[in-house]
């Protein structure tokens, strides 16, 4: 049987790598021991060992980290506060500034809270480099003529640019100048809110980034604008507009299989043109591109809620909040030293598992989180090779936790099967009663 602190060290051994130093503390008596030494600290007198960590952080707290910084620091070093918040939360992060020998260094610091409750580990990173890096790139950023047009975070341009260019286009069609052929393709990337609340801004910020490539990807010869938080118009002229009943057709397309394989974003979009004489401004032919747009983000939204209806099983017990996000600790954990290679988890208690993205996408699965997966996966394994499959998963389960290898073909999304191995394992409880089933999956 695994025991839990063997799995949490290999853990934290592993995540050690990633950082300049990791502590581990005992909460209860507060004793702590490095794993790897945090240089920077060691130069202000923070031991390798001791009885009480959130004692000796503070007096080396008092004595690096810079004065403008220091009551953050304070207030999360206090023992209390600190395991509220962990209690609450299972990690933290934090930049501080540091002072040795008179010039400033920047260090984040992480904590992490284990399954067990009773330990912490405390991961520190000199991250200077990182810091000038971001610094350099901010001032280049804040040139007028970048900041005033561009958007920041995928590169095209801006609402600024956007209502120059229609004012213009405006003015030009209440002259009664001649305006160049024109539409409007206004699109919304789907489900940003609930990616930013469930798992966090910055893969809410890479969804944005792939949908804006995907629209640049497209409409390749039409300017490409960010109006607002998940909201992209492109203003198609020359050969897009030429092109534009094609081109509409390839991006709904594109956007229904990555909805289907969970390979992509999924960008709704609505198309209108211009008709001279009848629309007075540009205002009108937008109106139409956007309600258009939202017919198709409804039909988006029922075409997966009649999908997930279909395919949903009933589920008496479903997974608590809190046991999700432990599923998401140890899941990210095993990704850590994965090594490249497909990882699964399964929360026995409740059946319920998740998946690396990587394999969602190459076998063509419907998510990353599943319930009752075993028998969605075992769907993919060939024929043939499925008892033998099903041995090495029940030697598993049987031989208290021991990992065990099997090699099976298994359909990829494209219909072909490749050769995989898989080591499996199983967590067990404070009770020796299972209580996750997980494993590497390498393709050979």
């Amino acid at each position: 049987m695994i025991k839990d602190q063997e799995v949490f060290k290999q853990i934290a051994l592993t995540l050690s790598t990633h950082f300049d130093g990791l502590y581990y503390v005992d909460i209860e008596t507060g004793s702590y021991i490095e794993f790897v030494p945090i240089g920077i600290l060691k130069e202000m007198g923070l031991p390798s060992k001791g009885k009480d960590f959130f004692k000796d952080a503070v007096k080396c707290a008092k004595k690096c980290v810079h004065p403008d910084d220091l009551e953050q620091a304070l207030k999360f070093l206090n023992k209390e506060m600190m395991l509220d918040y962990l209690s609450a939360h299972s990690s933290h992060a934090a930049i501080y500034r540091l002072v040795v020998d008179g010039e400033i260094t920047h260090l984040r610091h992480i904590e992490l809270l284990s399954e067990d409750k009773k330990h912490i580990v405390f991961c520190a990173r000199n991250v200077e480099a990182e810091y000038r890096k971001e610094e350099e790139q901010k001032k280049n950023l804040q040139s007028a003529e970048l900041m005033a047009r561009l958007d920041y975070l995928t590169g095209i341009r801006n609402k600024n640019a956007y209502k120059e260019q229609i004012e213009s286009i405006s003015n030009k069609i209440k002259s009664g100048e001649e305006v160049p052929p024109f539409g409007i393709v206004m699109c919304d990337l789907n489900d940003l809110k609930r990616m930013n609340d469930t798992r966090g801004h910055s893969y809410g910020d890479e969804a944005l980034q792939s949908a804006s490539r995907m629209i640049c990807d497209i409409f390749k010869h039409s300017p490409v604008f960010r109006v607002g938080g998940d909201e992209f118009v492109v203003l198609l002229s020359g050969s897009d507009y030429k092109q534009r009943e094609k081109l509409i057709r390839e991006f709904r397309e594109t956007s229904e299989t990555n909805r289907v394989t969970r390979s992509g974003p999924v960008v709704a979009c609505g198309m209108a043109i211009y008709h001279p004489g009848k629309d007075e401004d540009f205002e009108a032919v937008f109106k139409r591109a956007d309600q258009k747009m939202y017919k198709n983000k409804n039909k988006l939204k029922s075409s997966k809620l009649i999908e997930d209806f279909r395919k949903m099983k009933e589920i008496k017990d479903p997974i608590p909040a809190e046991r999700k996000r432990l599923l998401d600790a140890f899941f990210g954990a095993m990704c850590t030293i994965a090594g490249g290679g497909y990882v699964y988890l399964n929360d026995m208690r409740y059946d319920f598992s998740r998946w690396s993205l990587a394999l969602v996408k190459d076998f063509g699965l419907d998510s990353e989180y599943m319930y009752h997966a075993e028998s969605v996966w075992q769907d993919y394994i060939h024929p043939e090779d499925v008892d033998a499959y099903r041995k090495a998963v029940d030697a598993v389960l049987c031989k208290e936790a021991e990992v065990q290898s099997v090699y099976y073909r298994a359909r990829k999304a494209d219909g072909t099967y490749v050769l995989l191995t898989t080591r499996g394992f199983v967590l067990n409880d404070k009770k020796g009663k299972p209580e996750y089933f997980g494993g590497i999956i390498i393709p050979q």
